[in-house]
């Protein structure tokens, strides 16, 4: 409530003016943080995995950056620029509507029908329309407003349909080979693999998932002396007497929605969020700090979310294909049996790592829109008792999101190391794509 009542007296500046009319009343960043914020929490609640966020994200922001594109020649819409976007004409015979208005409702439309609790979102949506009729906007102009969201969000959803996720429902049930120096389910939850089939979706810019494929990861090896044991003895040693601000740095990115806190004979479930909300939180952070306005800031955030989904797609595809052991298997096996990282292992196999990939993503596009060094608080996690962190850039944050799953005890330094590489041609590819205009690829910094 707290955020709508934000909401409400920002509108109300608009509304007492008297300098527009009630159709030009103006939103701002916050509004569109607000209901990626709404959608988080509902991916709290479902305990969503982390490309499958992404992927609510993306629809999402889109179906809002459609109305966007279709109201401010500046923008272009996504179609010729997407992989198979579709010409979404704009519904011509609704007026009368606020169009910054439609975006945001286009939005929660969206999410509405594509999350699994969205009929939840009713409820937001109710309380935000009640403030906009508060703000002084009429009854026409809300109901012109949601018929126009709606026809953009029926559109934005068969996009989505397309994509080929319901297919991964007929794939076979993955199941782990249990062979020396392969991946196999970790305790305390042993949860079975999430997304081994997250590659086959069609991305919004990548030619195929393996445009990017990484170097092979370091190769397994039990014996002492080599390359491998030295990667899993590196994160064994790191985690026998870790320093504090490691620990902090190791929380603060943990963003691992299958996180279980063993209560004695009860597996609790602590609630967390995935590592694409925490970047479009950064992003919301961002886009307010630099007071930058409605439109821009829905393009940042389709963007960042774009790039957040196609570098999912990327390291997904590694994943399952290199299929290499985590750390806490490897080093209880062969090293320690009582050892324990700091962080739960997830899900998943561990080369590449995906905070990593994405990380690095995300934070070329901001640093696009922003600027290499961009001075930033990070509150984010703050809400989940975790104190703000302050960065000098994005890519100082990226680094530092990588190198927690190290400190962590979840990654070995090959799979953070590889994973920016290939988030940063990730993210430059994206901008690429839509940016319409020359990219010059980043630095690859060593996370070391």
């Amino acid at each position: 409530m707290r955020k709508l009542v934000s909401f409400l007296l920002t509108l109300l500046v608009f509304a007492c003016s008297g300098s527009k009319p009630e159709a030009e009343i103006r939103f701002n960043s916050g509004h569109i943080s607000q209901i990626i914020s709404e959608m988080t929490d509902l991916m709290v609640n479902d305990v969503t995995n982390p490309p499958l966020a992404a992927r609510f994200f993306s629809y999402a922001c889109l179906a809002g950056y459609e109305v966007v594109s279709q109201n401010d020649s500046t923008y272009r819409s996504m179609h010729g620029l997407l992989n198979k976007y579709p010409r979404i004409e704009r519904p011509v015979a609704i007026n009368g509507y606020n169009y910054q208005l439609s975006a945001l409702l286009a939005m929660l439309e969206t999410a509405k029908k594509m999350q699994p609790s969205g009929s939840l979102l009713d409820k937001y949506q109710q309380q935000f329309l009640d403030s906009c009729r508060q703000a002084g906007l009429s009854e026409a102009v809300i109901t012109n407003s949601l018929s126009y969201a709606q026809a953009v969000s029926k559109n934005i959803l068969a996009y989505a349909k397309a994509d080929k996720y319901n297919r991964i429902s007929n794939f076979p049930r993955y199941s782990p080979s249990n062979q020396e120096g392969n991946w196999y389910p970790t305790p305390p939850g042993f949860f079975a693999p999430v997304e081994p089939y997250f590659n086959t979706l069609r991305a919004f810019t990548l030619d195929t998932c393996i445009q990017f494929k990484p170097v092979p990861p370091v190769a397994f090896s039990k014996q002492k002396n080599t390359p491998f044991y030295q990667l899993m003895h590196e994160v064994y040693k790191e985690g026998v007497d870790l320093p504090k601000e490691h620990q902090e740095i190791a929380a603060f990115w943990d963003c691992n929605p299958f996180a279980l806190q063993d209560n004695g004979h009860l597996m609790v479930g602590t609630k967390k969020i995935s590592p694409g909300a925490h970047w479009l939180g950064i992003t919301g952070i961002a886009c307010q700090q630099a007071d930058v306005n409605f439109p821009k800031a829905m393009k940042i955030n389709t963007l960042v979310a774009i790039s957040l989904m196609d570098g999912f797609i990327s390291c997904w595809d590694e994943k399952f294909r290199s299929n290499r052991i985590r750390p806490e298997t490897a080093i209880r096996r062969y090293i320690d049996p009582s050892w324990k990282p700091l962080l739960q292992t997830p899900p998943f196999p561990e080369y590449l790592s995906g905070h990593s990939t994405i990380s690095a993503a995300a934070a070329v596009v901001l640093t696009h829109y922003f600027g290499d060094n961009f001075k930033y608080t990070d509150t984010v996690e703050m809400r989940f008792g975790l104190p703000a962190r302050k960065f000098n850039s994005f890519q100082e944050a990226a680094i530092e999101a990588g190198i927690s799953r190290f400190y962590g005890g979840i990654h070995f330094m090959d799979a953070i190391d590889h994973g920016r590489t290939q988030g940063l041609a990730v993210g430059e590819w994206v901008l690429g794509k839509t940016a319409h205009q020359p990219r010059v690829m980043a630095t690859v910094i060593s996370s070391k």
